[in-house]
C-alpha cells in the first residue's frame, strides 16, 4: 500500500527544515499544503521556501498562483489527488507538509462536493463585507440556512461568506451539500504534528517575524497594498502593515501586532490538530524518532 506522510504543526514551529530533511531521506518531493505559499507575490510574508531549497527538493503548490486567482480547498483536493496518483506510480512514500488545516483535511478526508462559485457574486459579497461588516452577511445566512447558521463559527468570515455564496447561487441551504462523511483513499496516511513548548514556539514566531522584516516584508506589502481587498491578502503580516501604511500603527506597533496575531493563529491551528486523534506528536528536533515512525509504518 502506498503511504502519504502528512507533516504539519503550527506556524513557525519548524516544518520547512524538517520536511527538507525527510524529503531527502525518503527520496520524495514535497507537496505543500500551505494555502498562502501558493501565491507567488507573497513569498516573504508566507515564509515560502527559498530558491535554494526549491532547487534542492522538488516542491509542488509553491508560487503556482497569483493573488488574483480564485482557489479553494476543494480545488486543492482534486489537484493534489491527481498529483499523488502520478507520483505514486514511481514511489511508495510521498511527503505532504504545511499548516493549512482545511487543505490537509481536504486530502485526508475529502471536501463535500460543492458547485463552483460565481466570481461576480463573490465580489459582491466581499464588497458587502467591507462596507457593512460580517453582521450583515450573518443576517442573510440566518434567513437562508438557519441550521448552518447555528453551527458556523460566527467570527470566521470565510466560512460565512462561502456558505452564503452557495445559498444564493443554488437557491438551496448550504447545509444540504454537506455530507460530513470521509471519502475513501487508495493510499494509507500517516499524520505527524510538530509542536514546541508555548514559550519556545512564541519566541520562534517572534524571531521569524523580525527576519521577514529584515528580508523586505514592508516593501513586499507596499507593492501589494493596492490589492489589499483581495482574499489572498487578508493574511497576518499584510493586514497589519496595510494598517501601518494608513497611519493606524507605527511600524514597531505593526510588527508587534503581527507577532501577537501569529501567536493567536498558532493556537487556532493547535486546537484544530488536537481534535484529530490520528496525529503523532513530536518536537521538531526529534528527527530520528519521526523517521523511525515513518519507516516502521512502511514495513506494515
Amino acid at each position: 500500500m502506498k503511504l502519504l506522510v502528512v507533516l504539519t504543526g503550527p506556524t513557525g514551529v519548524g516544518k520547512t527544515r524538517l520536511s527538507l530533511k525527510l524529503a531527502h531521506t525518503l527520496d520524495s518531493p514535497v507537496i505543500s499544503c500551505d494555502s498562502r505559499q501558493m501565491y507567488r507575490e507573497m513569498r516573504i510574508g508566507t515564509a515560502a521556501p527559498d530558491p535554494k531549497d526549491l532547487e534542492a527538493v522538488e516542491h509542488f503548490f509553491i508560487g503556482n498562483l497569483s493573488i488574483h486567482d480564485y482557489y479553494n480547498a476543494a480545488r486543492f483536493e482534486t489537484e493534489a489527488l491527481a498529483l499523488l496518483d502520478k507520483l505514486f506510480e514511481t514511489r511508495d512514500v510521498i511527503l505532504m507538509s504545511g499548516g493549512s488545516m482545511l487543505y490537509i483535511d481536504a486530502v485526508c478526508f475529502g471536501i463535500d462536493d460543492m458547485p463552483d462559485v460565481d466570481t461576480q457574486l463573490r465580489k459582491e459579497l466581499e464588497d458587502t463585507l467591507q462596507e457593512k461588516g460580517l453582521s450583515e452577511l450573518l443576517g442573510q445566512l440566518k434567513l437562508l440556512d438557519p441550521g448552518y447558521y447555528n453551527k458556523v463559527d460566527k467570527k470566521n468570515h470565510k466560512r460565512v461568506l462561502h456558505a452564503l455564496e452557495i445559498c444564493l447561487m443554488t437557491g438551496k441551504p448550504f447545509s444540504t451539500f454537506r455530507r460530513n462523511k470521509p471519502k475513501d483513499r487508495n493510499f494509507d496516511i500517516l499524520k505527524i504534528c510538530l509542536n514546541r513548548d508555548r514559550t519556545e514556539l512564541y519566541r520562534h514566531i517572534d524571531q521569524r517575524v523580525l527576519l521577514m522584516i529584515q528580508q523586505g516584508l514592508v516593501d513586499e506589502a507596499k507593492e501589494l497594498y493596492l490589492y489589499k481587498g483581495l482574499n489572498a491578502l487578508r493574511t497576518v503580516g499584510y493586514q497589519e502593515l496595510f494598517a501601518h501604511f494608513e497611519g493606524q500603527y507605527s511600524l514597531q506597533e505593526a510588527i508587534s501586532q503581527i507577532q501577537f496575531n501569529t501567536h493567536k493563529y498558532a493556537r487556532k491551528q493547535l486546537t484544530w490538530f488536537r481534535k484529530d486523534k490520528d496525529y503523532h506528536w513530536f518536537h521538531p528536533e526529534q528527527e530520528e524518532a519521526v523517521l523511525n515512525l515513518i519507516q516502521n509504518c512502511c514495513k506494515k
